[in-house]
């Protein structure tokens, strides 16, 4: 009996097989499916067939980049307290910051929020008014724990989706003429941020292994040039070509040229707010501009080469590197010797002084630069508005530039071999 049952297993078992083997026609349309317009479904459907990769991208910062605070009133990460908010502005004011008398100033109430932007650096906030969402004026400050102001003179002139909601959310539709019917799919950057609309890759079956396949992307199998712009379609700053007032790639999607849609910002052109006169950025969401300056550009080296995008697992270090600090330098870097420049920190602190932390965000100098340059003293002592590497250490804070430069001059020179000549073998033949 039981032979016979295995029997009857193995032959039900060799018959799908066959099945599955034959070269008849699929129950799917592949073509009705891809002939229909290719629309975002939200990470929430992502997740149904990627449950482990969704788990990986919901601890990172992409996910929580704008949040509907109707779905997550945790989202907040701090109290709306006017008083608070208030008592913070009027030392601005005091101090000649402020663009606007305090009085004048629109201060949002709790329940007047919809969305919140970020949570690592700094967190704004959204509101609506006559159906069109804009950033309030106020920003709270994480590291420093204050609040500040932020375009408290023309943010009712600055409709969030227009200029920037593209890289803060996914599947942002503008409607220029009439901005209020502007959407978006879902509020952060999601799956479809990077992978492209998923209308096509979620209407074909399992089944349909390779067509499915072909209706996705994935920036790891993009050549170079192509996927490191994906990053660099929002990890930068400029203008749109396609819309005109908008700062993010109007129409642009994974797999495309970027630059057809957007054109950078620099100092050259006149943008000495974000940009040093030696091209560094000193803003946040820059890294591109910077990479394109790089070494690291030139020898193949990517944004993944070091950032994780969404690793399975928890993340080991805090902003995705593969590595932590200068560990993610050394696997490609081997470090043969302390000596010379490299004498200055024999903790090996690549960092400290390759990236040193010269942008803002939220307070002065807590973003890396990404150029992967050191920036030595000799450049500030040109121009005294380009920072250098060895005063971002809070050892070199107020030290001599002059004196610093020689420092570093004689750590860094070889120094000169000294002894006798020694004679020839041959003098004593």
């Amino acid at each position: 009996m039981r032979r016979a049952s295995v029997l009857f297993i193995s032959m039900t078992f060799f018959a799908m097989l066959l099945v599955g083997c034959t070269t008849g026609e699929p129950v799917f349309d592949v073509k009705k499916i891809t002939s229909q317009p290719k629309n975002f479904v939200g990470s929430e459907t992502c997740k149904t067939c990627h449950l482990e990769h969704y788990d990986s991208w919901k601890v990172t910062n992409h996910s929580r980049m704008a949040q509907d605070v109707t779905v997550n009133a945790d989202a907040f990460i701090v109290d709306i307290n006017l008083d608070n908010i208030k008592a913070d502005f009027k030392l601005l004011e005091d101090k000649g910051k402020l663009k606007l008398p305090l009085n004048d100033i629109y201060f949002p109430n709790k329940e007047d929020i919809k969305y919140t932007i970020g949570n690592e650096w700094k967190q704004r906030y959204i509101i609506e008014k006559n159906g069109i969402l804009y950033i309030s004026p106020i920003q709270f400050n994480t590291e420093t724990g204050r609040w500040v102001n932020y375009h408290e003179k023309d943010w009712e002139k600055r409709p969030w989706l227009l200029k920037c909601g593209g890289c803060h959310t996914t599947g942002t539709k503008l409607d220029l003429e009439y901005p209020a019917n502007s959407t978006f799919t879902e509020p952060g950057v999601g799956c479809e941020a990077c992978h492209g609309a998923g209308s096509w890759h979620v209407a074909l079956p399992k089944t349909a292994v390779f067509e499915k396949r072909e209706t996705i992307l994935n920036p790891a199998k993009m050549p170079r040039g192509t996927s490191v712009q994906v990053c660099g379609s929002c990890h930068n700053r400029g203008k749109s070509t396609m819309a005109k007032g908008s700062s993010w790639p109007v129409g642009y999607t994974p797999g495309k040229a970027l630059e057809p849609y957007y054109t950078s910002t620099s100092y050259a052109a006149g943008d000495k707010k974000h940009m040093y006169p030696n091209e560094f950025s000193k803003g946040h969401h820059q890294q591109y501009i910077d990479w394109l300056k790089s070494e690291h550009r030139r020898e193949g080296v990517t944004c993944t080469s070091c950032h994780s995008v969404h690793q399975l697992g928890m993340p080991s270090t805090r902003f995705q590197t593969k590595a932590a600090g200068s560990a993610s330098c050394l696997g490609c870097h081997k470090q043969q010797n302390s000596n010379m420049a490299h004498a200055i920190h024999s903790f090996a602190n690549c960092v400290g002084c390759h990236m040193p932390r010269i942008a803002k965000s939220a307070e002065s100098s807590d973003i890396h630069s990404h150029v992967f340059k050191t920036l030595l003293p000799s450049g500030t002592l040109e121009n005294p508005e380009i920072p250098n590497s060895c005063q971002n250490c809070h050892h070199h804070k107020d030290a001599n530039l002059a004196e610093l430069q020689k420092q570093f001059e004689l750590l860094a020179s070889m120094p000169k071999p000294e002894g006798k000549v020694v004679e020839s073998v041959n003098a004593y033949k």
